[in-house]
Protein backbone atom coordinates (compact mmCIF):
# COMPACT_ATOMS: atom_id res chain seq x y z
CA UNK A 1 0.00 0.00 0.00
CA UNK A 2 2.32 2.75 1.27
CA UNK A 3 6.06 2.33 1.16
CA UNK A 4 8.82 3.64 3.36
CA UNK A 5 11.63 1.94 1.57
CA UNK A 6 14.78 3.33 0.02
CA UNK A 7 15.63 0.91 -2.77
CA UNK A 8 19.19 2.18 -3.05
CA UNK A 9 19.80 1.14 0.56
CA UNK A 10 18.30 -2.30 0.12
CA UNK A 11 14.95 -1.44 1.69
CA UNK A 12 16.32 0.03 4.92
CA UNK A 13 16.23 3.54 6.29
CA UNK A 14 19.27 5.24 7.76
CA UNK A 15 18.70 3.64 11.19
CA UNK A 16 18.59 0.15 9.74
CA UNK A 17 14.80 -0.27 10.12
CA UNK A 18 12.94 -1.95 7.28
CA UNK A 19 9.35 -0.83 6.65
CA UNK A 20 7.21 -2.17 3.81
CA UNK A 21 4.16 -0.03 4.65
CA UNK A 22 3.33 3.09 6.64
CA UNK A 23 1.28 0.94 9.02
CA UNK A 24 4.28 -1.29 9.66
CA UNK A 25 6.44 1.79 10.16
CA UNK A 26 4.04 3.25 12.74
CA UNK A 27 3.88 -0.04 14.60
CA UNK A 28 7.68 -0.33 14.65
CA UNK A 29 8.16 3.24 15.90
CA UNK A 30 5.57 2.72 18.63
CA UNK A 31 7.12 -0.55 19.80
CA UNK A 32 10.73 0.68 19.79
CA UNK A 33 10.37 4.35 20.78
CA UNK A 34 7.11 5.07 22.58
CA UNK A 35 6.20 1.81 24.31
CA UNK A 36 9.31 1.79 26.57
CA UNK A 37 8.38 5.26 27.87
CA UNK A 38 4.77 4.18 28.50
CA UNK A 39 5.81 1.06 30.39
CA UNK A 40 8.36 2.89 32.51
CA UNK A 41 5.85 5.41 33.88
CA UNK A 42 2.67 3.26 34.22
CA UNK A 43 1.00 5.06 31.30
CA UNK A 44 -1.30 2.09 30.59
CA UNK A 45 -2.70 2.13 34.13
CA UNK A 46 -3.49 5.84 34.02
CA UNK A 47 -4.59 6.51 30.44
CA UNK A 48 -4.85 3.91 27.71
CA UNK A 49 -3.82 0.24 27.23
CA UNK A 50 -0.85 -0.57 25.04
CA UNK A 51 -1.44 -0.68 21.29
CA UNK A 52 -1.20 -4.02 19.48
CA UNK A 53 -0.66 -5.08 15.88
CA UNK A 54 -4.42 -5.24 15.23
CA UNK A 55 -4.77 -1.59 16.28
CA UNK A 56 -2.48 -0.58 13.42
CA UNK A 57 -3.77 -3.07 10.85
CA UNK A 58 -7.53 -2.63 11.38
CA UNK A 59 -9.87 -0.97 8.89
CA UNK A 60 -11.22 2.52 9.63
CA UNK A 61 -14.03 2.38 12.21
CA UNK A 62 -17.14 4.53 12.60
CA UNK A 63 -18.72 4.82 16.08
CA UNK A 64 -22.44 5.66 16.36
CA UNK A 65 -23.63 7.21 19.63
CA UNK A 66 -27.07 8.55 20.55
CA UNK A 67 -30.11 8.21 22.75
CA UNK A 68 -32.42 5.28 22.18
CA UNK A 69 -34.72 5.38 19.14
CA UNK A 70 -32.69 8.04 17.31
CA UNK A 71 -32.03 5.65 14.43
CA UNK A 72 -28.48 4.35 15.07
CA UNK A 73 -29.14 0.75 14.01
CA UNK A 74 -31.42 1.92 11.18
CA UNK A 75 -28.59 4.19 9.99
CA UNK A 76 -26.26 1.18 9.71
CA UNK A 77 -28.99 -0.77 7.90
CA UNK A 78 -29.37 2.21 5.54
CA UNK A 79 -25.64 2.29 4.71
CA UNK A 80 -25.31 -1.49 4.22
CA UNK A 81 -28.69 -1.91 2.47
CA UNK A 82 -29.17 -5.24 4.23
CA UNK A 83 -29.85 -6.61 7.70
CA UNK A 84 -26.90 -7.68 9.83
CA UNK A 85 -26.79 -10.49 12.43
CA UNK A 86 -27.89 -9.36 15.88
CA UNK A 87 -29.81 -6.35 14.55
CA UNK A 88 -32.90 -5.23 16.45
CA UNK A 89 -34.89 -2.09 15.58
CA UNK A 90 -37.78 -0.62 17.54
CA UNK A 91 -39.10 2.53 19.26
CA UNK A 92 -37.99 1.24 22.67
CA UNK A 93 -34.33 0.73 23.81
CA UNK A 94 -33.58 -2.35 21.67
CA UNK A 95 -29.79 -2.38 21.24
CA UNK A 96 -28.67 -3.16 24.80
CA UNK A 97 -25.01 -3.76 23.98
CA UNK A 98 -22.13 -2.87 21.68
CA UNK A 99 -22.18 -4.44 18.20
CA UNK A 100 -19.07 -4.31 15.98
CA UNK A 101 -20.34 -4.75 12.42
CA UNK A 102 -17.38 -6.06 10.41
CA UNK A 103 -16.61 -7.87 7.17
CA UNK A 104 -16.52 -11.66 7.15
CA UNK A 105 -16.82 -14.30 4.45
CA UNK A 106 -19.42 -16.16 6.52
CA UNK A 107 -22.37 -14.43 8.17
CA UNK A 108 -22.54 -14.89 11.93
CA UNK A 109 -22.06 -13.51 15.45
CA UNK A 110 -18.93 -13.74 17.60
CA UNK A 111 -19.55 -13.23 21.36
CA UNK A 112 -17.49 -10.74 23.33
CA UNK A 113 -15.43 -13.21 25.37
CA UNK A 114 -14.28 -14.96 22.20
CA UNK A 115 -13.71 -11.63 20.45
CA UNK A 116 -11.22 -10.26 22.97
CA UNK A 117 -8.89 -13.26 22.55
CA UNK A 118 -8.77 -12.94 18.75
CA UNK A 119 -5.37 -11.38 17.87
CA UNK A 120 -6.68 -10.29 14.44
CA UNK A 121 -9.36 -8.06 15.96
CA UNK A 122 -8.51 -4.70 17.62
CA UNK A 123 -10.58 -5.44 20.74
CA UNK A 124 -8.25 -7.49 22.97
CA UNK A 125 -7.76 -4.69 25.53
CA UNK A 126 -11.53 -4.49 26.13
CA UNK A 127 -11.01 -7.52 28.35
CA UNK A 128 -10.23 -5.08 31.18
CA UNK A 129 -13.90 -4.01 31.42
CA UNK A 130 -14.93 -7.45 32.66
CA UNK A 131 -17.72 -9.91 31.97
CA UNK A 132 -20.49 -7.39 32.58
CA UNK A 133 -19.36 -5.59 29.43
CA UNK A 134 -18.22 -8.60 27.39
CA UNK A 135 -21.63 -10.24 27.81
CA UNK A 136 -23.07 -7.19 26.04
CA UNK A 137 -20.48 -7.00 23.28
CA UNK A 138 -20.67 -8.97 20.02
CA UNK A 139 -19.12 -8.84 16.56
CA UNK A 140 -21.58 -9.14 13.69
CA UNK A 141 -19.77 -10.46 10.60
CA UNK A 142 -21.19 -10.53 7.09
CA UNK A 143 -20.04 -10.33 3.46
CA UNK A 144 -20.88 -6.75 2.48
CA UNK A 145 -19.03 -4.44 0.10
CA UNK A 146 -19.24 -1.45 2.44
CA UNK A 147 -17.61 -3.46 5.25
CA UNK A 148 -14.63 -4.28 3.04
CA UNK A 149 -13.51 -0.68 3.59
CA UNK A 150 -14.84 0.29 7.02
CA UNK A 151 -16.19 -1.25 10.23
CA UNK A 152 -19.14 0.22 12.14
CA UNK A 153 -19.67 0.15 15.91
CA UNK A 154 -23.29 0.29 17.14
CA UNK A 155 -23.75 1.32 20.79
CA UNK A 156 -26.57 0.95 23.33
CA UNK A 157 -29.21 3.67 23.28
CA UNK A 158 -28.28 6.26 25.89
CA UNK A 159 -30.94 6.49 28.58
CA UNK A 160 -32.79 9.52 29.91
CA UNK A 161 -34.89 10.29 32.97
CA UNK A 162 -35.04 7.70 35.73
CA UNK A 163 -33.64 4.99 33.45
CA UNK A 164 -30.20 6.61 33.36
CA UNK A 165 -29.81 6.00 37.10
CA UNK A 166 -29.84 2.24 36.55
CA UNK A 167 -26.30 0.88 36.54
CA UNK A 168 -25.17 -0.91 33.38
CA UNK A 169 -22.70 -3.05 35.33
CA UNK A 170 -19.67 -1.52 33.59
CA UNK A 171 -18.21 1.95 33.08
CA UNK A 172 -20.11 3.07 29.97
CA UNK A 173 -18.21 6.35 29.58
CA UNK A 174 -14.83 4.63 29.84
CA UNK A 175 -15.80 2.11 27.15
CA UNK A 176 -16.84 4.99 24.87
CA UNK A 177 -13.55 6.76 25.60
CA UNK A 178 -11.66 3.57 24.65
CA UNK A 179 -13.50 3.37 21.33
CA UNK A 180 -13.19 7.14 20.76
CA UNK A 181 -9.39 6.93 20.87
CA UNK A 182 -9.32 4.20 18.22
CA UNK A 183 -12.11 4.99 15.74
CA UNK A 184 -11.78 7.29 12.74
CA UNK A 185 -15.19 8.95 12.97
CA UNK A 186 -17.64 9.52 15.85
CA UNK A 187 -21.22 10.21 14.76
CA UNK A 188 -23.63 11.60 17.37
CA UNK A 189 -27.22 10.98 16.32
CA UNK A 190 -30.13 13.15 17.44
CA UNK A 191 -33.84 12.81 16.79
CA UNK A 192 -35.71 15.94 15.64
CA UNK A 193 -38.19 15.22 18.46
CA UNK A 194 -35.58 14.23 21.07
CA UNK A 195 -33.05 17.03 21.50
CA UNK A 196 -32.58 16.90 25.26
CA UNK A 197 -29.09 15.85 26.33
CA UNK A 198 -29.42 13.66 29.42
CA UNK A 199 -26.75 13.38 32.11
CA UNK A 200 -25.56 10.06 30.69
CA UNK A 201 -25.42 11.50 27.16
CA UNK A 202 -23.48 14.51 28.46
CA UNK A 203 -20.96 12.21 30.16
CA UNK A 204 -20.69 10.16 26.96
CA UNK A 205 -19.87 13.26 24.90
CA UNK A 206 -17.34 14.41 27.49
CA UNK A 207 -15.66 11.01 27.18
CA UNK A 208 -14.60 12.08 23.68
CA UNK A 209 -12.51 14.97 25.03
CA UNK A 210 -9.49 15.41 22.79
CA UNK A 211 -11.20 13.69 19.83
CA UNK A 212 -13.13 16.75 18.64
CA UNK A 213 -11.79 16.45 15.09
CA UNK A 214 -13.49 13.06 14.75
CA UNK A 215 -16.97 14.15 15.86
CA UNK A 216 -19.84 14.70 13.41
CA UNK A 217 -23.49 15.28 14.38
CA UNK A 218 -26.50 13.92 12.50
CA UNK A 219 -29.97 15.39 13.08
CA UNK A 220 -32.02 12.38 11.99
CA UNK A 221 -35.75 12.18 11.15
CA UNK A 222 -35.64 15.83 10.02
CA UNK A 223 -38.38 15.12 7.46
CA UNK A 224 -40.91 14.78 10.29
CA UNK A 225 -40.99 18.56 10.85
CA UNK A 226 -41.71 21.42 8.46
CA UNK A 227 -39.18 24.11 7.46
CA UNK A 228 -40.06 26.55 10.23
CA UNK A 229 -39.91 23.86 12.90
CA UNK A 230 -36.64 22.54 11.45
CA UNK A 231 -35.00 25.96 11.89
CA UNK A 232 -36.08 26.01 15.54
CA UNK A 233 -34.96 22.41 16.10
CA UNK A 234 -31.55 23.14 14.54
CA UNK A 235 -31.09 26.21 16.74
CA UNK A 236 -32.08 24.30 19.87
CA UNK A 237 -29.65 21.50 18.98
CA UNK A 238 -26.73 23.89 18.49
CA UNK A 239 -27.55 25.58 21.83
CA UNK A 240 -27.62 22.21 23.62
CA UNK A 241 -24.36 21.07 22.03
CA UNK A 242 -22.67 24.35 22.90
CA UNK A 243 -23.09 23.58 26.61
CA UNK A 244 -21.52 20.12 26.31
CA UNK A 245 -18.85 20.39 23.58
CA UNK A 246 -16.48 23.06 24.88
CA UNK A 247 -14.84 24.14 21.64
CA UNK A 248 -14.92 27.56 19.93
CA UNK A 249 -15.56 25.90 16.58
CA UNK A 250 -19.09 24.96 15.54
CA UNK A 251 -19.48 21.19 15.17
CA UNK A 252 -20.64 19.98 11.74
CA UNK A 253 -24.31 18.99 11.77
CA UNK A 254 -25.90 16.95 8.94
CA UNK A 255 -29.67 17.14 8.47
CA UNK A 256 -31.68 14.35 6.89
CA UNK A 257 -33.74 11.22 7.17
CA UNK A 258 -31.42 8.23 6.99
CA UNK A 259 -33.65 5.29 6.17
CA UNK A 260 -35.09 3.82 2.98
CA UNK A 261 -38.65 5.07 3.40
CA UNK A 262 -40.60 7.95 1.78
CA UNK A 263 -40.05 11.42 3.18
CA UNK A 264 -42.95 12.60 5.34
CA UNK A 265 -42.26 16.23 4.43
CA UNK A 266 -40.73 16.87 1.00
CA UNK A 267 -40.28 20.65 1.33
CA UNK A 268 -36.60 20.22 2.21
CA UNK A 269 -35.86 17.26 -0.05
CA UNK A 270 -33.08 19.04 -1.92
CA UNK A 271 -31.45 20.10 1.37
CA UNK A 272 -31.59 16.54 2.71
CA UNK A 273 -30.04 15.17 -0.49
CA UNK A 274 -27.17 17.68 -0.32
CA UNK A 275 -26.55 16.92 3.37
CA UNK A 276 -26.59 13.16 2.73
CA UNK A 277 -24.03 13.54 -0.06
CA UNK A 278 -21.77 15.61 2.22
CA UNK A 279 -21.97 12.93 4.93
CA UNK A 280 -21.35 10.14 2.40
CA UNK A 281 -18.26 11.93 1.06
CA UNK A 282 -16.96 12.34 4.62
CA UNK A 283 -17.36 8.62 5.34
CA UNK A 284 -16.07 7.57 1.92
CA UNK A 285 -12.82 9.46 2.51
CA UNK A 286 -12.00 7.55 5.71
CA UNK A 287 -9.96 4.75 4.05
CA UNK A 288 -7.92 7.30 2.14
CA UNK A 289 -7.08 9.18 5.36
CA UNK A 290 -6.72 6.12 7.62
CA UNK A 291 -2.91 6.12 7.70
CA UNK A 292 -2.83 9.85 8.40
CA UNK A 293 -5.38 9.43 11.20
CA UNK A 294 -3.32 6.69 12.85
CA UNK A 295 -0.26 8.89 12.53
CA UNK A 296 -2.12 11.79 14.16
CA UNK A 297 -3.36 9.60 17.02
CA UNK A 298 0.16 8.28 17.62
CA UNK A 299 1.48 11.85 17.86
CA UNK A 300 -1.23 12.76 20.38
CA UNK A 301 -0.42 9.64 22.38
CA UNK A 302 3.30 10.43 22.35
CA UNK A 303 2.73 13.98 23.62
CA UNK A 304 0.50 12.70 26.43
CA UNK A 305 3.05 10.01 27.35
CA UNK A 306 5.79 12.63 27.63
CA UNK A 307 3.67 14.85 29.87
CA UNK A 308 2.72 11.85 32.00
CA UNK A 309 6.39 10.96 32.44
CA UNK A 310 7.16 14.51 33.61
CA UNK A 311 4.29 14.39 36.14
CA UNK A 312 5.25 11.00 37.60
CA UNK A 313 8.96 11.83 37.83
CA UNK A 314 8.18 15.20 39.48
CA UNK A 315 6.04 13.50 42.13
CA UNK A 316 8.87 11.03 42.76
CA UNK A 317 11.40 13.86 43.13
CA UNK A 318 9.26 15.70 45.70
CA UNK A 319 8.75 12.68 47.96
CA UNK A 320 10.79 12.53 51.24
CA UNK A 321 13.22 9.64 51.62
CA UNK A 322 12.13 8.43 55.08
CA UNK A 323 9.32 10.07 57.05
CA UNK A 324 6.07 11.89 56.23
CA UNK A 325 5.40 10.13 52.94
CA UNK A 326 1.61 9.94 53.28
CA UNK A 327 1.29 13.57 54.31
CA UNK A 328 3.50 14.68 51.41
CA UNK A 329 1.49 12.50 49.02
CA UNK A 330 -1.77 14.19 50.06
CA UNK A 331 -0.14 17.59 49.72
CA UNK A 332 1.14 16.84 46.20
CA UNK A 333 -2.25 15.53 45.05
CA UNK A 334 -4.00 18.62 46.42
CA UNK A 335 -1.54 20.93 44.66
CA UNK A 336 -1.52 19.02 41.37
CA UNK A 337 -2.91 22.04 39.40
CA UNK A 338 0.07 24.10 40.59
CA UNK A 339 2.41 21.24 39.62
CA UNK A 340 0.91 21.34 36.13
CA UNK A 341 1.80 25.03 35.88
CA UNK A 342 5.35 24.41 37.08
CA UNK A 343 5.88 21.70 34.46
CA UNK A 344 4.36 23.94 31.76
CA UNK A 345 6.96 26.62 32.43
CA UNK A 346 9.87 24.24 32.99
CA UNK A 347 9.39 22.09 29.88
CA UNK A 348 7.47 24.56 27.65
CA UNK A 349 4.39 22.34 27.40
CA UNK A 350 1.00 23.51 26.16
CA UNK A 351 -1.80 23.37 28.79
CA UNK A 352 -3.91 21.33 26.36
CA UNK A 353 -1.40 18.45 26.48
CA UNK A 354 -2.04 17.74 30.18
CA UNK A 355 -4.53 15.08 31.31
CA UNK A 356 -7.68 15.98 33.23
CA UNK A 357 -6.52 17.14 36.64
CA UNK A 358 -9.51 15.81 38.62
CA UNK A 359 -9.27 12.35 37.12
CA UNK A 360 -5.50 12.31 37.65
CA UNK A 361 -5.96 13.23 41.31
CA UNK A 362 -8.39 10.33 41.81
CA UNK A 363 -6.03 7.83 40.19
CA UNK A 364 -2.94 8.99 42.10
CA UNK A 365 -4.64 8.19 45.42
CA UNK A 366 -4.01 4.47 44.80
CA UNK A 367 -0.24 4.66 44.18
CA UNK A 368 2.89 4.81 46.31
CA UNK A 369 4.81 7.84 44.99
CA UNK A 370 8.10 6.60 46.40
CA UNK A 371 7.99 3.67 43.96
CA UNK A 372 7.60 5.94 40.94
CA UNK A 373 10.64 6.09 38.61
CA UNK A 374 12.82 9.15 38.26
CA UNK A 375 13.04 11.04 34.98
CA UNK A 376 14.88 9.06 32.32
CA UNK A 377 16.19 11.57 29.84
CA UNK A 378 17.11 8.96 27.20
CA UNK A 379 13.51 7.73 26.93
CA UNK A 380 12.24 11.32 26.52
CA UNK A 381 14.91 12.09 23.92
CA UNK A 382 14.03 8.93 22.00
CA UNK A 383 10.38 10.04 21.73
CA UNK A 384 11.43 13.59 20.81
CA UNK A 385 13.60 12.20 18.03
CA UNK A 386 10.72 10.08 16.79
CA UNK A 387 8.40 13.11 16.66
CA UNK A 388 10.90 15.45 15.01
CA UNK A 389 12.50 13.11 12.47
CA UNK A 390 10.73 9.81 11.90
CA UNK A 391 7.11 11.01 12.08
CA UNK A 392 7.63 14.09 9.93
CA UNK A 393 9.35 12.03 7.25
CA UNK A 394 6.62 9.43 7.35
CA UNK A 395 3.94 12.11 6.99
CA UNK A 396 5.57 13.37 3.81
CA UNK A 397 5.83 9.89 2.37
CA UNK A 398 2.14 9.19 3.02
CA UNK A 399 1.14 12.02 0.69
CA UNK A 400 3.74 11.05 -1.89
CA UNK A 401 2.47 7.47 -2.01
CA UNK A 402 -1.16 8.59 -2.09
CA UNK A 403 -0.44 10.48 -5.29
CA UNK A 404 0.85 7.30 -6.94
CA UNK A 405 -2.11 5.09 -5.98
CA UNK A 406 -5.78 5.29 -6.97
CA UNK A 407 -7.89 6.90 -4.22
CA UNK A 408 -9.41 4.48 -1.73
CA UNK A 409 -13.14 4.99 -1.30
CA UNK A 410 -15.99 3.25 0.49
CA UNK A 411 -18.19 1.58 -2.15
CA UNK A 412 -21.33 -0.53 -2.19
CA UNK A 413 -24.57 -0.21 -0.24
CA UNK A 414 -26.00 3.30 -0.07
CA UNK A 415 -22.72 4.66 -1.49
CA UNK A 416 -23.22 2.83 -4.79
CA UNK A 417 -24.53 5.18 -7.45
CA UNK A 418 -25.03 8.03 -5.01
CA UNK A 419 -23.19 10.37 -7.38
CA UNK A 420 -24.03 9.03 -10.85
CA UNK A 421 -27.27 8.48 -12.74
CA UNK A 422 -30.49 10.50 -12.90
CA UNK A 423 -31.03 10.15 -9.12
CA UNK A 424 -27.62 11.48 -8.18
CA UNK A 425 -27.61 14.75 -6.27
CA UNK A 426 -27.79 17.71 -8.67
CA UNK A 427 -28.46 15.62 -11.77
CA UNK A 428 -30.36 17.67 -14.38
CA UNK A 429 -30.03 20.84 -12.29
CA UNK A 430 -27.97 23.96 -12.63
CA UNK A 431 -25.09 23.64 -15.05
CA UNK A 432 -25.91 20.00 -15.87
CA UNK A 433 -29.47 20.79 -16.99
CA UNK A 434 -29.91 19.90 -20.67
CA UNK A 435 -26.92 17.55 -20.80
CA UNK A 436 -29.08 14.62 -21.91
CA UNK A 437 -31.30 16.49 -24.39
CA UNK A 438 -30.75 16.95 -28.12
CA UNK A 439 -31.70 20.61 -28.29
CA UNK A 440 -29.66 23.49 -26.88
CA UNK A 441 -31.32 24.18 -23.51
CA UNK A 442 -30.67 27.94 -23.79
CA UNK A 443 -32.90 28.04 -26.89
CA UNK A 444 -35.97 27.54 -24.69
CA UNK A 445 -35.62 31.07 -23.30
CA UNK A 446 -33.78 32.56 -26.27
CA UNK A 447 -36.76 34.56 -27.66
CA UNK A 448 -36.93 36.46 -24.37
CA UNK A 449 -33.15 36.98 -24.34
CA UNK A 450 -33.27 38.17 -27.97
CA UNK A 451 -35.70 40.97 -27.05
CA UNK A 452 -33.14 42.27 -24.55
CA UNK A 453 -30.28 41.72 -27.03
CA UNK A 454 -31.79 43.95 -29.73
CA UNK A 455 -32.42 46.78 -27.26
CA UNK A 456 -28.64 46.96 -26.71
CA UNK A 457 -28.00 48.29 -30.27
CA UNK A 458 -25.93 45.42 -31.72
CA UNK A 459 -23.40 46.28 -34.42
CA UNK A 460 -22.99 43.67 -37.15
CA UNK A 461 -24.96 41.23 -35.02
CA UNK A 462 -22.90 41.71 -31.84
CA UNK A 463 -23.14 43.86 -28.70
CA UNK A 464 -20.10 45.51 -27.21
CA UNK A 465 -18.77 44.74 -23.77
CA UNK A 466 -19.90 48.15 -22.49
CA UNK A 467 -23.53 47.62 -23.52
CA UNK A 468 -23.59 44.01 -22.36
CA UNK A 469 -22.15 45.05 -19.00
CA UNK A 470 -25.03 47.45 -18.34
CA UNK A 471 -27.57 44.66 -18.76
CA UNK A 472 -25.57 42.03 -16.85
CA UNK A 473 -25.10 44.42 -13.91
CA UNK A 474 -28.88 44.36 -13.39
CA UNK A 475 -28.44 40.88 -11.89
CA UNK A 476 -26.60 42.50 -8.92
CA UNK A 477 -24.05 39.70 -8.98
CA UNK A 478 -20.46 40.63 -7.94
CA UNK A 479 -18.07 41.73 -10.68
CA UNK A 480 -15.91 38.65 -10.09
CA UNK A 481 -18.88 36.38 -10.89
CA UNK A 482 -19.98 38.44 -13.89
CA UNK A 483 -16.41 38.42 -15.17
CA UNK A 484 -16.37 34.63 -15.05
CA UNK A 485 -19.73 34.49 -16.85
CA UNK A 486 -18.35 36.79 -19.56
CA UNK A 487 -15.33 34.52 -20.11
CA UNK A 488 -17.55 31.45 -20.37
CA UNK A 489 -20.04 33.13 -22.73
CA UNK A 490 -17.50 34.83 -25.05
CA UNK A 491 -16.77 31.62 -26.96
CA UNK A 492 -14.74 33.21 -29.79
CA UNK A 493 -12.87 35.54 -27.40
CA UNK A 494 -13.47 38.63 -29.54
CA UNK A 495 -14.61 40.85 -26.68
CA UNK A 496 -18.18 41.02 -27.99
CA UNK A 497 -21.30 38.83 -27.74
CA UNK A 498 -23.53 37.68 -30.57
CA UNK A 499 -27.15 36.72 -29.92
CA UNK A 500 -26.30 33.13 -28.92
CA UNK A 501 -23.42 34.16 -26.65
CA UNK A 502 -25.60 36.81 -25.03
CA UNK A 503 -28.36 34.25 -24.45
CA UNK A 504 -25.76 31.92 -22.91
CA UNK A 505 -24.58 34.72 -20.58
CA UNK A 506 -28.17 35.31 -19.45
CA UNK A 507 -28.61 31.57 -18.89
CA UNK A 508 -25.47 31.40 -16.74
CA UNK A 509 -26.67 34.40 -14.72
CA UNK A 510 -29.97 32.59 -14.15
CA UNK A 511 -28.10 29.46 -12.97
CA UNK A 512 -26.04 31.48 -10.51
CA UNK A 513 -29.08 33.36 -9.17
CA UNK A 514 -30.77 30.00 -8.51
CA UNK A 515 -27.91 29.09 -6.17
CA UNK A 516 -25.86 26.75 -8.37
CA UNK A 517 -22.12 26.93 -8.96
CA UNK A 518 -20.53 27.91 -12.26
CA UNK A 519 -18.09 25.57 -14.03
CA UNK A 520 -14.44 26.44 -14.68
CA UNK A 521 -14.95 25.44 -18.32
CA UNK A 522 -18.10 25.56 -20.43
CA UNK A 523 -19.56 22.03 -20.76
CA UNK A 524 -20.13 20.82 -24.35
CA UNK A 525 -23.94 20.84 -24.11
CA UNK A 526 -23.95 24.59 -23.37
CA UNK A 527 -21.70 25.64 -26.25
CA UNK A 528 -23.82 27.73 -28.67
CA UNK A 529 -24.60 25.78 -31.90
CA UNK A 530 -22.91 28.42 -34.09
CA UNK A 531 -19.69 27.99 -32.13
CA UNK A 532 -19.58 24.20 -32.10
CA UNK A 533 -17.00 22.31 -34.11
CA UNK A 534 -19.55 19.62 -34.97
CA UNK A 535 -21.53 20.83 -38.02
CA UNK A 536 -24.24 18.21 -37.43
CA UNK A 537 -25.27 19.90 -34.20
CA UNK A 538 -25.44 23.24 -36.02
CA UNK A 539 -27.69 21.82 -38.73
CA UNK A 540 -29.94 20.19 -36.12
CA UNK A 541 -30.28 23.47 -34.22
CA UNK A 542 -31.12 25.45 -37.40
CA UNK A 543 -33.69 22.82 -38.36
CA UNK A 544 -35.39 23.20 -34.97
CA UNK A 545 -35.39 26.99 -35.35
CA UNK A 546 -37.15 26.68 -38.71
Amino acid sequence: MFTWVNKEQGGRNKDGDMFQTVTEGLQSLYTKKLLPLEEAYFFHDFHSPALEEADFQSKPMVLLVGQYSTGKTTFIRYLLEQDFPGMRIGPEPTTDGFIAVMYGENEGVVPGNALVVDPKKPFRKLNAFGNAFLNRFICSQMPNQVLQSISIIDTPGILSGEKQRISRGYDFSEVLRWFGERVDRIILLFDAHKLDISDEFSEAIKAFRGQDDKIRVVLNKADQVDTQQLMRVYGALMWSLGKVINTPEVVRVYLGSFWAKPLQNTDNRRLFEAEAQDLFRDIQALPRNAALRKLNDLIKRARLAKVHAYIISYLKKEMPSLFGKEKKKEELITHLPEIYQILQREHHISPGDFPNVNKMQEQLMHYDFSKFPSLKIKLIESVDKMLSNKISGLMTLIREEEGKLPPQMVTGGAFEGSEDGPFGHGYGEGISAGADTEDWIVSRDKPRYDEIFYTLMPINGKVTGVNAKKEMMNSRLPNTVLGKIWKLADCDKDGMLDDEEFALAQHLIKIKLEGFELPSELPPHLVPPAHRKNPTADILYNHQED
